[in-house]
């Protein structure tokens, strides 16, 4: 019976947090894709800003681990796998996970918000209604990407909320990152003649006269929103507050630099990205009316309400700070 009331003992100690000392990782293993949506991410990884304000949290051995990889779906997975700490993806692929288990996926801060197009090569194409059963359009993943789900909300309003007008273009999507998709879109008679991409991309496949916009975000959002967020699991967040509290510290800095010198953020881009454009060039992007670079999320509520009117997610939305951890609640957000 000693042995049992040892443990008990233990057990008290460690709730009322002494005696043993709960281990945080080493490494944090961070999940980033291409575009200037993650250009808070490229300046953690450039700048190593998580390290730097990790050793302020004191943990001067933590190191960022950086995977990349090209679509929302398969950085799900990874998190669902535990082979990944932290994913920077789309709101949309954050609210699926958050719906599917029961909240215990939650997002840590918003990232980045820019407005980001539907461009084609097709000349008959003017509006959505325009498009036929032979145009294929790029999308990083069919159905729940925030590019599938922004048309799909466009959808909604065009035919005033009949019923499956989100789902009309569905069967014309084709899954592809968008490195692959530009190369795509830029390269005739490919089937893929329109792809719903986003920065820098969107304005590389437009410097082609034959290229045109169909579709601009924030017409389809009514303002600028944001699309990347970083989100965990619940059991991670709660073994790692420190590791956190400096990730969110890191993203805070990033923002503020963004912020500050556009110029030297999109020479941090030009340093990890071998985009073809000038630092100049980037940095009238990131500049551009309707871009977001903040923590607190902006018009998440958006893509939360369409997916529960879609059936994407079942659980009921009421507010963005069900689907966020409580170290943002005190920021204004939406």
């Amino acid at each position: 019976m000693k042995w049992i009331f040892g443990l008990a003992a233990v057990a008290v100690t460690a709730a009322l947090g002494g005696g043993i000392a709960r281990a945080e990782v080493s490494s944090l293993k961070i999940t980033k894709q291409p575009g200037l949506m993650y250009l808070q991410i490229v300046l953690l990884e450039e700048k190593k800003l998580l390290e730097k304000h990790a050793a302020l949290q004191g943990l001067p051995e933590l190191k960022a681990e950086w995977v990349m990889l090209s679509s929302g779906g398969a950085a799900t997975d990874a998190l669902l796998a535990g082979s990944v700490d932290i994913v920077t993806s789309g709101v949309s692929n954050m609210l699926l996970l958050w719906g599917k288990t029961n909240g215990e996926v939650k997002a840590v801060n918003a990232v980045g918000g820019m407005p980001f197009m539907l461009v084609t090569r097709n000349p008959n194409v003017k509006s959505l209604k325009d498009f036929t059963v032979t145009d294929r359009i790029a999308v990083p993943t069919i159905r729940v990407s925030m590019q599938s789900i922004t048309l799909a909300i466009a959808l909604d309003k065009l035919y005033n909320g009949e019923p499956g007008a989100h789902e009309k273009l569905l069967a014309n999507q084709v899954q592809m990152g968008h490195p692959d998709a530009m190369a795509a879109l830029l390269t005739p008679p490919n089937e893929v003649n329109t792809h719903f991409g986003n920065p820098p991309y969107q304005e590389m496949e437009l410097k082609d006269p034959r290229m045109h916009v169909v579709l601009n975000s924030i017409d389809a959002l009514g303002g600028p929103a944001h699309v990347t967020v970083s989100f965990a699991t619940t059991k991670f967040h709660d073994a790692n507050p420190k590791t956190l509290k400096a990730y969110l510290a890191a993203i805070d800095e990033a923002g503020e630099i963004i912020a500050k010198d556009p110029l030297a953020a999109a020479k941090s881009y030009l340093a990890l990205n071998k985009e073809k454009f000038t630092a100049e060039e980037l940095a009238a992007i990131i500049s551009q009316k309707g871009a977001i670079y903040q923590a607190a999320p902006v018009r998440t509520m958006v893509y939360a309400e369409a997916m529960n009117k879609f059936g994407y997610v079942k659980k009921k939305v009421t507010g963005w700070k069900e689907y966020f951890f409580a170290e943002l609640h005190g920021r204004d957000g939406s």
